[in-house]
């Protein structure tokens, strides 16, 4: 038996299992790169225009850490500009959470044990799990190079390159980080922490210098994407070291498959205490979820501090456009465009906090499917003890994530301390509507239970690209966060917020009742 047997056959399975989570991921990313020239138009419409936002980027050295420098005034280039860093940051979240959930998950689960006794090669689930992560790379490509044709061939399918690379790049670093830990949340861990590290890399070295040639720009795939320069000179021997990174990476990761047993790891797992230290069901969910919890809140703090400097650039830099002021009043609100901006940014940071709640909530769904629910249920724990222990993470900690976000906004922005943390926590009924949403899913149909994913992608969809596009009322009005009050600069109007609430109360009490009745799902 070859160390690839059954390769096919675990692709097959791979693909099915994520036939609904990973067209979601594709289309909300490809949509995003796709609806930016139709925006960017109606925004910069002459060639006098777009000059001009091209010199005013350069010249601040935060909106260049934030999107990187401009390199040409031409739509296409301004596209790649405007939506490259964070496109390539999504496919390198799908890839590693695709990657990990077929390699250690697996492993982690037990069934990756029982599909090895058969007729299955040593190296075939890595192999098909970084087949599943190419192919929807492969598949993002090509929809990104066939929108953008028109704007350039050559520069289209640089830049669907490129964002494919930076994919396939964590793709490879997921299956090292996997190969090296214990468990699957640690593996995601640690390879979140690498593109971490290659956002403020790139952030870093954008911010020093305007051309891209910062060292520390060049040390991160991102900064390797953005000097691509797609529709700007297509530099295509840049996607060689995209293609050299994923290349070592797999051969890392190949070699380190075949070197150690199934369920084992390179680094040591320390072991835990002696006697038992956790006292209750609630204590238990905060052990599996601090680490989440610390990083969330890290990130959202610092994201805060970064918008909240921007403020005021921001406002120099559209000032004197009116289509760009409306997408900010239409996102965010009708004060000004300092508060405009910060209003959306807030509603940014409310929607990203939908993310938190679901993947909190779904941590029930995965202690449930792994098994390790079942013995701590079979003791005098109760289902809903177990439950709540994880929704009070998922909501109060939505709560906390989007207090250290007006936290951050204020001390960056520097005044307007009191409306700027009244925006943040004004989102928080709607990120509850969302982790309601998951936990109705998982209590009355669990085995639909990821589509909560769909369902946050949906909203951050409607919020980040709707107003962009200026869709109509009745659309955007299907995402929670549409109805809120838009602070800073708008009236604060209590009904939403209480309607909100009562409605994600309503979702929480039907999930929790269909989970008392149901089976557990193994």
């Amino acid at each position: 038996m070859t160390a690839l047997a059954g390769t096919g056959t675990l692709l097959r399975f791979s693909l099915r299992r994520d036939r609904a989570l990973l067209p979601v991921w594709i289309a909300v990313n490809a949509l995003m790169v796709l609806s930016m020239p139709k925006s960017l138009a109606g925004l910069y419409g002459t060639a006098p225009e777009r000059a001009a936002l091209m010199r005013q980027m350069n010249a601040d050295g935060s909106l260049r850490a934030l999107v990187g420098p401009v390199f040409d005034d031409s739509l296409g280039a301004l596209t790649a500009w405007r939506v490259g860093v964070y496109a390539g940051v999504l496919a390198a979240v799908m890839s590693l959470l695709v990657v990990v959930r077929h390699t250690r998950d697996e492993e982690e689960s037990g069934r990756q044990e029982l599909l090895s006794a058969g007729a299955l090669g040593r190296r075939a689930p890595l192999t098909a799990a970084l087949l599943t992560a190419a192919t929807a790379n492969a598949v993002l490509a090509l929809l990104i190079t066939a929108g953008l044709a028109a704007l350039g061939a050559r520069g289209a399918v640089v830049f669907g390159l490129g964002v494919a690379g930076v994919g396939l790049v964590f793709a490879t670093a997921a299956a090292v980080a996997a190969q090296l830990t214990g468990s699957a949340r640690l593996a995601r861990g640690l390879t979140a922490a690498l593109l971490g590290a290659a956002f403020a890399l790139r952030a870093a070295g954008d911010a020093s210098s305007a051309g891209g040639s910062s060292v520390l720009t060049w040390l991160s795939p991102l900064g390797w994407l953005e000097n691509a320069r797609a529709f700007a000179g297509d530099r295509w021997w840049v996607l060689l070291l995209l293609a050299a990174a994923t290349a070592v990476q797999a051969a890392a990761a190949y070699v380190l498959a075949g070197r150690r047993d199934l369920g084992m790891s390179f680094l040591p797992t320390r072991p835990g205490p002696a006697t038992g230290r956790l006292g209750s069901a609630a204590a238990l969910a905060w052990r599996l979820q601090r680490g989440a919890v610390l990083g969330w809140s890290l990130a959202f703090l610092l994201t805060g501090v970064v918008y909240g400097g921007m403020a005021d650039g921001v406002a120099g830099l559209v000032g004197d456009n009116p289509g760009a002021r409306q997408v900010f009043e239409r996102m965010g609100g009708q004060a000004g465009i300092t508060d405009a901006f910060l209003a959306s940014m807030t509603g940014l940071m409310g929607l990203l906090a939908g993310l938190f709640a679901v993947s909190a909530v779904l941590r029930l769904h995965a202690e449930e499917t792994s098994g390790r629910a079942e013995p701590l249920l079979a003791g005098p724990v109760s289902r809903l003890r177990w439950t709540a222990g994880h929704l009070t993470i998922a909501f109060a900690g939505t709560a906390w994530l989007m207090l250290l976000a007006g936290l951050g906004f204020a001390a960056g922005h520097g005044r307007q301390a009191g409306s700027i943390l009244g925006g943040c926590l004004v989102q928080v009924p709607a990120v509850w509507v969302i982790g309601g949403a998951a936990v109705l899913l998982h209590g009355v149909l669990p085995r639909l239970a990821p589509a909560a994913w769909a369902v946050a992608g949906a909203a951050l969809l409607l919020g980040w690209i709707g107003p962009a596009l200026d869709l109509p009322r009745s659309v955007l009005g299907t995402s929670p966060f549409a109805h809120l009050p838009k602070l800073p600069g708008g009236t604060m109007q209590w009904p939403p917020v209480l309607v909100l609430t009562g409605v994600a109360a309503a979702l929480v009490a039907a999930g929790l009742a269909g989970m008392r009745r149901r089976d557990l799902v193994g």
